[in-house]
């Protein structure tokens, strides 16, 4: 049963236009995340899908696959789906969804996706969270937060605080969502032609259409979340961090 990774890219970004293409590392930031998902010991085969021709040069510079896709997308989701309608393959081959602009991923993490989905009979995605780091604010809107069942299910996602902590003595662990999803193909095809859901509306977060419509979700907690870039300045200390990653390392003999 193999599995395929998608790194979905398009060009227009809000806050950081062009920024699959950001390259003050030597290496373009979608090489970044394509050169960690290539560590993955439980990926096959790794594909990146675009509708712009600066990204799929870029990318086939450095020996990437490439797909192109249609430029009306609505989310990353939709055009991973219509790479994967173009393939052949079984039901139950596993497709994994990583954003472009997590360029420090943990191999071992997305390793840890694919089995939890692969051990989840029950589940036909699977998503990884972690806790909030020390310095991090679970009430920040645009860090969003999930809670799960016994068995390690979504229960809901939400930008608001979950759980609340009506009472000023009550503990909560509070866990970070991070934006990488593990799918089973059949149930990828299907998600990505229903409706946007209400929920999903609501929150602009479309892995509650999951949850809306009765599926399970299968939640792997990790260790820590890493950085994704979003803004000029997350780029500038990705960079610092990956130069300084590079100063340290030995000579070669």
């Amino acid at each position: 049963m193999p599995v395929i990774a998608v790194i979905p890219a398009r060009f227009a970004s809000t806050r950081l236009p062009g920024k699959p293409l950001l390259r003050e590392t030597g290496k373009y930031l979608i090489e970044h995340v394509y050169d960690r998902v290539r560590l993955c010991k439980n990926i096959d085969r790794c594909i990146i899908a675009t509708d712009d021709l600066r990204i799929a040069d870029a990318a086939r510079s450095f020996d990437a696959e490439v797909a192109m896709t249609r430029p009306d997308h609505a989310s990353g989701t939709d055009r991973i789906a219509e790479v994967i309608r173009a393939m052949s393959g079984r039901d139950d081959d596993v497709v994994v969804n990583i954003q472009g602009d997590e360029p420090e991923i943990e191999p071992l993490d997305l390793d840890r996706l694919v089995v939890r989905l692969r051990n989840s009979p029950d589940a036909v995605t699977a998503t990884l969270a972690a806790p909030f780091a020390s310095d991090a604010d679970p009430r920040d809107p645009n860090c969003v937060k999930v809670v799960t069942n016994a068995r390690s299910l979504a229960l809901y996602f939400s930008r608001s605080l979950i759980p609340y902590p009506r009472d000023a003595d009550a503990r909560a662990t509070w866990l970070l969502h991070l934006g990488v999803y593990a799918y089973r193909r059949a149930f990828l095809l299907s998600i990505a032609s229903l409706p946007q859901s209400r929920l999903e509306q609501i929150e602009k977060l479309e892995q509650l259409r999951v949850l809306e419509n009765g599926y399970a979700m299968a939640v792997e907690v990790v260790e820590r979340a890493v950085p994704g870039v979003d803004t000029p300045d997350d780029y500038a200390r990705f960079a610092d961090r990956w130069r300084s990653m590079e100063r340290s390392k030995p000579p070669p003999p």
